[in-house]
This record gives C-alpha cells, sequence and structure tokens, in this order.
C-alpha cells in the first residue's frame, strides 16, 4: 500500500496546471486556468502528503484562500477518495 501513497503523493507535488484543469473536468469542479497555474506552482516541490491529515488539512486552507472554499471542499473530497 505504501508504494500507492508514493505514486499519488508523486503525482501531486509533480502536478502542472494543465493536469489540474483536466481532473477539474473529469470530477466536475470548476477551476480556472490562473487558479490551476497558481495551485500547481504552491504543489510543485512542497512534498505533501494527502494521506497524513494535517497535511492535507494545511493544502486544502491554502487551496481556498487560492481558488476559493468550493473549490478547495471539491478537492478535499477528491483527495479523500484516493486515500481510502
Amino acid at each position: 500500500m505504501k508504494i500507492f501513497e508514493n505514486i499519488i503523493n508523486h503525482k501531486i507535488n509533480t502536478i502542472t496546471g494543465d493536469e489540474l484543469i483536466k481532473y477539474g473536468n473529469q470530477f466536475q469542479i470548476s477551476i480556472t486556468k490562473s487558479q490551476a497555474n497558481k495551485i500547481a506552482s504552491y504543489l510543485r516541490g512542497r512534498h505533501v502528503n494527502i494521506f497524513n491529515d494535517t497535511e492535507r488539512a494545511k493544502l486544502i486552507k491554502e487551496i481556498a484562500k487560492i481558488a476559493g472554499p468550493e473549490t478547495a471542499k471539491s478537492v478535499n473530497q477528491i483527495f479523500i477518495q484516493f486515500t481510502k
């Protein structure tokens, strides 16, 4: 199971704005190109572990500042699905 966690965390930590838009469309999350690029810039190199509740909560708060609380809430729901 650890390898699965590493793969997901690696993808999150190296995601691009275009990939975020693609995933947003896939999960019906509205996100602008500007928001996606800002979120991707924030994530890049942070080495966030979404399987850690504390780290995920901090990440969601930062996403809420960038893209708004509704988008952050939707992203959190996706992260929770990934961690189950």
